[in-house]
């Protein structure tokens, strides 16, 4: 296969990948491999279509064929590194990342190594790579949420509450909402909780622990009808929270005493 009958087949591999066709672009890799085994252009592109379909295994194998290949590209080592880490191989994905960023220091790369840090349980090391991407992008959505909440894990709560409200400045997933909550909540500030977790809900409707927060939160605050709609709702989403949301009513200073589980299970399924 000439090189350019190998761009040629990723060119159209990669339109017919960004358009959802996983099945045709696989069909190609696989078409133009058989024509020249380990091609090493089309073996990082079928990686990473295998990749996007949950297909680890073979994408790992892809990979490793386009980095004997061509082991300075700093693309494959980071698609493989992505690779390592879904397979819960930290060291193997933080070698590739290493080697990443000695070739390519590009942000993307640095988030990877923090993220994969941070899946390690290696905190401290994982603060540090946060601070360092936060300290070059302040703004940085991720790195704010991701030390917030290793603040709110050490008890550092005001400053996990600042993190996690720069973090919700701009379009935040609901579990970023959610730990703002958790923080507002350990603050005893009940009603920026409230509001935390209805966010939450907003983002995801079926977040069923928020709905219990905010249930908690409410009847914290003295509303305990809202606390009884936010319970009411997190039951209907997941009957198991039951126990929690018992304890929880019976415990508050704002809570109500219920004697009988069916009449309590009843009043949460009106």
């Amino acid at each position: 296969m000439s090189k350019d009958n190998a761009e040629d087949i990723v060119r159209r591999a990669t339109a017919a990948f960004n358009s959802g066709r996983h099945d045709e672009a696989i069909a190609l890799c696989e078409r133009g491999l058989a024509r020249q085994a380990g091609e090493p252009m089309l073996s990082h592109l079928l990686a990473a279509v295998l990749f996007a379909k949950g297909e680890i295994a073979p994408a790992r194998s892809h990979v490793e064929t386009s980095l004997a290949q061509r082991p300075d590209n700093a693309a494959a080592r980071l698609l493989a590194a992505r690779l390592a880490r879904a397979d819960g191989e930290f060291d193997v994905a933080l070698t590739h990342l290493d080697r990443a960023i000695a070739l390519k220091p590009q942000r993307d790369v640095f988030v990877e190594k923090a993220r994969t840090l941070d899946l390690a349980g290696r905190k401290a090391q994982a603060r540090e790579a946060w601070e360092a991407i936060l300290k070059a992008i302040p703004e940085h959505q991720e790195a704010n949420a991701r030390l917030g909440r290793l603040a709110w894990e050490d008890g550092e709560l005001a400053r996990a509450a600042g993190l996690l409200a720069r973090a919700t400045a701009g379009a935040a997933p609901a579990s970023v909402w959610f730990d703002l909550g958790v923080t507002k909540q350990d603050l005893r500030d009940h009603d920026g909780a409230a509001q935390a977790y209805r966010k939450a809900l907003e983002i995801k409707p079926d977040y069923a622990e928020a709905a219990l927060n905010l249930g908690i939160a409410l009847q914290e605050s003295g509303d305990t009808d809202g606390a009884m709609q936010a319970f009411a709702r997190a039951y209907a989403l997941r009957s198991q929270l039951f126990g929690s949301i018992a304890m929880a009513l019976t415990s508050a200073p704002h809570g109500r005493l219920w004697l009988d589980e069916k009449a309590l299970r009843k009043a949460l399924s009106n």
